[in-house]
């Protein structure tokens, strides 16, 4: 198929953090491919300041997923928003809409659909409702990103998936800046990212303490974490985790920063020498950030999950559960992790 140069491009990826950060080599590639297109793209509220001011893109629209509305916003006006939404978008008549994802699934697929694109590309076993597809029969043990950017042949697109990326609010940099004050220039910072989704992600707190003091000697520390109370229906937060935390920390050179949007967590992210943190969005950041990074997981897959594009060094125990990292491993993977990147 012949591509106009000027070709309009509506980029779907609806779910997780993680997930959205592992698109944007795709997105960079189309840019790259078509510099005088317009490349735009549709995710949910939760996601969506993973691409604010990405260089890559003309505009980036966002919808509220049900479980997502604001405090006091009913599902009706969530809904009508959304109606509204798809409306202005299709009277943008994009000439592609892309399901950027290995498993998009029927509800962005609808998604498209509404949009009424002049085509819908993504993985299909059969050209159909996606007029442009691209058969799921890539290696089986391969990364999210690798994944994803299979889907680039579609349009003319062979090179092989670049580094991830996401913006920096300049404000926000400087407000976590600001939080952590003046330092000794000689000392790494440490940015530790206790959060995670996933019940088996989660290092315990008691592991964290004695991590951060095991390391007092030869960095400063930065604590982050999601904020809220673990019990919250719908976003959960650590603020009992951190403050354990907080409390055992003594006089270590310790920051805390709790991270209520995720403009707030890129920006303390993008200050840090070095992350540990479990698997997730957090991870998926720093590595869009070029930070070297030591991870924890679960029961999760690490061959197609793992930091991308940066030094890292990733643990999960046998039995798939986080809370089995002891520290002697976690410190041994943060001394070999240290070479690749410069050391502390």
């Amino acid at each position: 198929m012949h591509i106009e140069p000027d070709s309009s491009f509506l980029i779907i990826r609806r779910d997780n953090i993680g997930d959205l950060v592992c698109t944007t080599p795709l997105i960079s590639a189309l840019r790259r491919r078509y510099p005088q297109a317009h490349i735009a793209a549709l995710v949910n509220t939760y996601n969506r300041q993973v691409l604010d001011g990405h260089p890559d893109l003309d505009a980036v629209y966002a919808y509220a997923k049900a479980k997502h509305r604001l405090p006091g916003q009913s599902r009706a006006a969530v809904y009508w928003n959304k109606l509204c939404l798809m409306l202005k978008l299709r009277a943008r008549h994009f000439d592609f809409a892309l399901l950027a994802s290995p498993y998009p699934g029927t509800s962005a697929l609808r998604l498209a659909r509404w949009v009424a694109p002049a085509h819908i590309a993504g993985y299909a076993e059969s050209t159909g409702l996606v007029d442009l597809a691209l058969p799921h029969g890539g290696p089986k043990a391969v990364h999210e990103v690798e994944d994803v950017f299979r889907l680039a042949r579609l349009f003319g697109i062979e090179a092989k998936p670049g580094k991830l990326s996401i913006g920096v609010d300049a404000v926000a940099r400087a407000r976590a800046q600001a939080a952590i004050g003046a330092r000794d220039a000689g000392r790494k910072l440490i940015a530790v990212h206790v959060s995670a989704r996933k019940a088996s992600q989660r290092w315990p707190a008691g592991r964290y303490i004695e991590l951060l003091h095991a390391l007092s000697g030869e960095a400063d520390f930065l604590l982050l974490w999601s904020p809220g109370a673990a019990d919250h229906p719908q976003h959960p937060g650590d603020d009992a985790k951190a403050r354990e935390i907080m409390d055992a920390a003594g006089a270590l050179p310790l920051t805390a920063y709790p991270t209520l949007e995720l403009k707030d967590l890129a920006a303390a992210l993008s200050l840090a020498d070095y992350v540990i943190c479990s698997d997730g969005g957090a991870m998926h950041i720093a590595a869009a950030l070029g930070k070297p990074v030591l991870c924890f997981f679960g029961d999760s897959d690490a061959a197609r999950w793992h930091p991308w594009g940066v030094p890292y060094r990733l643990l999960q125990p046998e039995s798939r559960d986080a809370a089995d990292i002891s520290l002697a491993a976690a410190l041994q993977a943060f001394r070999e992790l240290q070479p690749q990147a410069g050391t502390c």
